[in-house]
C-alpha cells in the first residue's frame, strides 16, 4: 500500500507543479493540448494529461485520478505502467484522429477514463472474483461519472477524451488478460 500511495501522490504533484509552472512562465503549456488532425496538436497526446484549464478543472480530475492510480497500482502493480502509456497514446490518438477540428483537448480525465474502462472490465476478461469485486466497486463510485462524461455536446469537457480513454481502457483490460494473473481465495468461473 505505501509504493500505491506515494505513486498516487506523486502522480498528482506531477499535474500540480505542471499547472502552477503555466502561471509562472509566459508560455501558455495549454495550447500544447491534442488538436485533432493538426501535425503540431500530435505533440498534445503525451502532454495533455498534464495539463489543465483552471483550479476547478485540476481538482476535478485530482481526485478520481489519485484513487483511480492508487486502485490500480494496488491491484495491477506490474501492469499500471503498461495501462497508462498505451491509454494516454491510444486514446490520445483517437481523439486526435476523430475529434472536432480547431479543438484543443487537454487534462487527466482521459487517463481516468481509460483506468474505469481497465478495471471495470479487468475482471470480466480476467474471470477473476477479486477483480469484478474491484470493477463493481470501480462502477458504484464512477459509473454515473462514465456515463455522463461520454455525453456529446457538453460546452467545454471534451467527452472523445473521456470516450476514447474508456475504449483504450478496455482495450487494454484484453491485452493484458492474461498477464500478471495471481490467483485469486475464490474459485474462478
Amino acid at each position: 500500500m505505501k509504493t500505491s500511495l506515494k505513486i498516487s501522490l506523486w502522480v498528482i504533484a506531477i499535474i500540480w507543479i505542471v499547472f502552477i509552472l503555466n502561471y509562472i512562465f509566459v508560455v501558455d503549456f495549454r495550447a500544447y493540448g491534442i488538436r485533432p488532425r493538426n501535425i503540431y496538436g500530435l505533440i498534445g497526446i503525451p502532454l495533455s494529461p498534464f495539463l489543465h484549464g483552471n483550479y476547478e478543472h485540476i481538482i476535478s480530475n485530482s481526485i478520481p485520478l489519485f484513487f483511480l492510480t492508487l486502485t490500480i497500482v494496488q491491484f495491477y502493480k506490474k501492469l499500471w505502467l503498461p495501462v497508462t502509456i498505451f491509454s494516454i497514446f491510444v486514446g490520445g490518438f483517437a481523439v486526435w484522429l476523430f475529434a472536432q477540428s480547431n479543438s484543443n483537448h487537454i487534462g487527466a480525465s482521459g487517463v481516468i477514463f481509460s483506468y474505469i474502462g481497465f478495471l471495470l472490465f479487468s475482471g470480466i476478461f480476467r474471470r477473476s472474483f477479486k477483480s469484478i469485486l474491484i470493477g463493481i466497486i470501480v462502477f458504484l463510485l464512477y459509473g454515473g461519472a462514465l456515463w455522463n462524461g461520454i455525453i456529446p455536446n457538453q460546452p467545454g469537457i471534451s467527452w472523445q477524451g473521456h470516450l476514447f480513454g474508456a475504449i483504450a481502457g478496455i482495450i487494454v483490460a484484453y491485452m493484458y488478460r492474461n498477464k500478471y494473473r495471481k490467483t485469486d481465495s475464490f474459485k474462478k468461473f
